[in-house]
């Protein structure tokens, strides 16, 4: 299969002739190898999962620094916290862009070294599994089938058995990052929490429920999200929180960011386990969700992202910025359209009127509508159409 271009690509291409160091950051297997390897050809490539690379500059970080002089690209480098403060030294002597290329996977660790050590002279991107208009043709025809199958490139490349892929995927994620990242003494009741989450994914985060249904105390439960969070495998979207004389909800919403991988814990192994699961609706607004991450994150932005929620039942499920102003967006998982679908923009409109932009219904069918409550968008077309 020919190789799937990566929208971030070229940002990530002009970001590296304007900075002495480029890092990108994002889940396991997103496609960060395969992106810098083939976007920086040029560099020596090096993966500080090796054991000998990790000894030889453990042992000599100046003398092995002094060997790549012109720039290479690091890959795993949460595995070797101190590299950063010497590559500090290293660039600033240099004073030239375009040096090094930096990805890692466990989020909390790498940026906290990029964050002290190369302020000013990094470029942070994140890099999350493929979009639906990465996917192109190869994305498939039948909302089920792509609810199942989710987005990471292997999947798609080689074509491989999703359930066999996650199952491999979580294995390996337990054996290996969560082990780098923290002490987890009970690795079932961890799996057991995992399995949880994507049984909540979609709503409201109560940390007390979900810590008594796993089986632990809250405080676990907010280190274990902590941990996952760390480690790209769940978002909290936070509620959208400025002062308007009403109580708002505080708790954040529960996503994943692949809904393949929430599939698989959930249990599904086949399309037609998702035509009839409990929790489609709540697998489709995942879906929607991260495209919309995905879309500021190849923008190389923050994601910046919320919902609304009031004591009152006013809820819209995203609000995507616009500059000062978001773009309110409602998600129905259903092949129709019903006006009904619509009230919630509107009332939102009516209670913000200058934050407001013309919102956007997204749902599970193809036609694309233009409606004086908003526009109404297939799912497969929403990301474009967003800022």
């Amino acid at each position: 299969m020919p190789a799937i271009d990566r929208t971030i690509a070229p940002l990530a291409l002009s970001l590296f002739a304007q900075y002495p160091v480029l890092t990108i950051t994002g889940p396991r297997q997103s496609g960060k190898t395969t992106l810098v390897r083939h976007l920086f050809k040029d560099k020596p490539y090096v993966n500080f999962e090796k054991p000998d690379v990790r000894e030889f500059f453990e042992s000599d970080p100046n003398g092995f620094l002094d060997s790549y002089a012109d720039g290479a690209v690091f890959d795993e480098i949460q595995r070797v916290p101190q590299l950063t403060s010497y590559l500090q030294v290293k660039v600033d002597e240099s004073g030239r862009n375009g040096l090094f290329v930096l990805t890692g996977s466990a989020q909390f660790e790498m940026l906290a070294q990029v964050t002290q050590s190369l302020v000013g002279r990094t470029a942070l991107l994140r890099l999350l599994p493929f979009s639906i208009d990465e996917l192109g043709p190869l994305c498939p025809g039948n909302l089920d089938t792509l609810l199942r199958t989710g987005f990471y490139p292997r999947v798609h490349d080689q074509k491989l058995d999703p359930s066999q892929f996650y199952s491999d995927y979580l294995q390996t994620y337990v054996e290996r990052d969560l082990r780098q990242l923290t002490e987890v003494r009970n690795l079932s009741a961890f799996q057991r929490f995992i399995r949880l989450c994507a049984g909540r994914v979609g709503q409201l985060l109560n940390m007390e429920s979900l810590g008594a249904d796993t089986g632990v105390s809250s405080v676990t439960v907010r280190h274990w999200l902590s941990v996952l969070e760390a480690s790209y495998v769940v978002a909290l979207l936070p509620p959208w929180h400025e002062n308007i004389g009403k109580r708002l909800i505080k708790s954040p919403k529960l996503y994943f960011y692949d809904i393949g991988l929430v599939s698989y814990l959930c249990g599904i192994e086949v399309d037609s386990h998702v035509a009839n699961h409990p929790l489609r609706g709540n697998l489709f607004e995942n879906l929607v969700v991260m495209e919309a991450f995905k879309r500021r994150y190849n923008q190389g932005k923050q994601a910046g992202l919320s919902f609304f929620r009031d004591a009152k039942g006013l809820e819209v499920d995203l609000l995507f910025p616009d500059g000062p102003r978001f773009i309110p967006v409602e998600i129905k998982s259903g092949q129709s359209i019903h006006s009904s679908f619509l009230d919630n923009l509107a009332r939102l409109k009516t209670l913000l009127p200058e934050r407001c932009a013309p919102g956007i219904l997204v749902y599970g069918g193809a036609e694309s509508q233009e409606r004086s409550q908003g526009r109404i968008l297939p799912y497969a077309l929403f990301a474009r159409s967003l800022p």
